[in-house]
């Protein structure tokens, strides 16, 4: 998961692309980079941190242009503590392109192989988004041969590009001193939308990985980018669209709708907030099934992302539904620090229990989800050490039973507290008294009402089906693996100032 940025305009770009990118903050914490063009030359910045760590006045004045891009990143593939995996990725020919992606691809190394033995390019990283954009600059190049670049050639190119590559792929891509190119997979698995703005200078347009990025930044969102489409903005600020898959269908992440999105996006015609209400309403029917509503007391989120399902829960169960918890709002969303070790130690300094919401109260805990377990477990003992008397938690999202393999960071088996283990199994581990999880079908009928438009969604994550079809084994053996070698960084000096400084700092 990560958040992507792009804008073609007649004023400069750098300030509303950094604006764009904070807006996008909560879809990658690990680095952050702006790439700018002025006059056809590239002006790049891009580290590790936070939005507002990596980029002060000095390097903002150093990105001048009127047309730019910009990624937020957490990493699920390459190698997650390398600054120069971080993006956007440049390569200077044909034309020079600089892109960032959002997704994960799954034939990868197949791929990487094969730019190296067939194509002749060199790849320097592990980073699957080197890899993308290496093969779009050889289909660009092929199809452009000769030829003055046109919105058609571009699209071609898509089009050779959609054949190649499989997996997850949302891609904002700037062809110098030509436009700004977007494109999505064709199973619609990560989100893409644009937008526009008619301003005095001119009209301007950006593409973005949610509508808050779009509406935050005064623009109004013209619609998503559909399914294998690709869009091409020349730098007239004129846009061109083509459908440049075989049999595109629609099936975006379910994982989005439970947690990546802010509530206040709409992605593919859903609102993430109103897809998060209509999860509480049925995951109260699961919880009466299992706790008598006469033996709880209070509903309690545990923040952020919680707090639709478990309103709208409270109210179905009619009891009170109270803020139990405090979150310290400079420390990062914990599910996307990379490492375990990271994870653990950042539970209790991101929340604190407010005593007198449990003090001799059955409550019951709502959570987005559960995928690791151990936030869980440090969280039910939280509460009974505020005092309550019994401890339920509710998950508004079914088991995480299986891997992912489209760009969420849960890709091993072995890390995921439902695989091969028993509801019952899971609630011991996490100290519940009870442990009532969302259905399947449930949440797909719920969510799925809002957009009778929609093929499907991917769900792989809850009922093991991967919709690209090419996921195997392997797949799955070879991200453990890399994962192991890459190791767990939160003991290193430089980690642990960034995690201090984060902690620390005045907003």
């Amino acid at each position: 998961m990560c958040g992507i940025f792009g804008v073609i305009s007649n004023t400069p770009v750098n300030q509303l692309i950094y604006d764009a990118l904070l807006l996008l903050q909560h879809r990658g914490q690990d680095a952050a980079g702006i790439v700018t063009m002025l006059e056809g030359k590239c002006f790049m910045h891009k580290a590790r941190g936070m939005v507002r760590d990596v980029f002060r006045t000095r390097n903002m004045r150093a990105l001048p242009g009127n047309v730019g891009l910009g990624q937020v990143r957490y990493p699920t593939a390459g190698n997650a503590y390398s600054e120069e995996e971080a993006q956007p990725f440049y390569v200077n020919a044909p034309f020079g392109i600089v892109l960032v992606h959002n997704g994960n691809l799954t034939n990868a190394h197949a791929l990487k192989q094969e730019l190296v033995d067939v194509d002749r390019r060199h790849i320097n990283t592990t980073s699957d988004t080197e890899v993308l954009i290496n093969i779009l600059a050889h289909e660009l190049q092929a199809a452009a041969r000769d030829k003055v670049l046109t919105p058609s050639i571009v699209f071609e190119a898509v089009r050779a590009v959609h054949k190649r590559i499989k997996g997850s792929y949302a891609v904002v891509a700037l062809i110098a001193g030509h436009g700004l190119l977007a494109f999505r997979d064709p199973f619609g698995i990560r989100p893409l939308c644009f937008g526009e703005a008619e301003l005095p200078d001119g009209r301007e347009v950006v593409v973005a990985s949610e509508s808050v990025a779009i509406e935050g930044t005064g623009h109004k969102v013209v619609r998503d980018v559909a399914p294998g489409e690709a869009i091409f903005i020349g730098m007239d600020g004129v846009v061109h669209a083509e459908q440049c898959a075989e049999n595109p269908t629609l099936n975006p992440c379910m994982f989005e709708y439970v947690y990546l999105a802010r509530p206040d996006s709409i992605m593919d015609g859903i609102s993430v907030y109103q897809a998060r209400l209509n999860m509480g309403e049925t995951l109260a029917k699961r919880v009466i099934s299992t706790v008598p509503p006469k033996d709880i007391d209070v509903v309690i989120p545990i923040p952020e992302s919680s707090r639709p399902s478990a309103m709208q829960l409270a109210q179905k169960l009619g009891k009170p539904y109270r803020e139990g918890f405090v979150k310290n709002r400079y420390v990062g969303r914990t599910f996307i620090m990379p490492g375990q070790g990271v994870r653990k130690k950042s539970v209790r300094q991101k929340l604190n229990a407010i005593g007198v919401e449990f003090k001799g109260r059955n409550v019951l805990l709502v959570d987005d989800s559960i995928v690791r377990g151990t936030t869980s477990k440090e969280i039910v003992q939280m509460a009974r050490d505020a005092g309550a008397r019994k401890v339920y938690m509710a998950s508004a999202a079914p088991p995480v039973r299986f891997p992912n393999v489209y760009g969420i960071d849960m890709p091993t088996s072995e890390e995921l507290i439902a695989h091969n283990r028993s509801i019952e199994e899971i609630r011991q581990f996490i100290g519940a008294d009870a442990l009532i999880y969302q259905d399947v079908d449930a949440m797909k009928n719920v969510v799925g009402a809002l957009q009778p438009a929609l093929d499907g969604f991917e769900a792989s994550c809850f009922d093991g089906r991967y919709v690209t079809g090419d996921v195997s084994v392997d797949d799955f053996t070879a991200m453990a693996a890399q994962r192991k070698s890459q190791g767990d960084e939160e003991e290193t000096a430089d980690r642990t100032r960034l995690a201090l400084q984060n902690g620390t700092e005045a907003g």
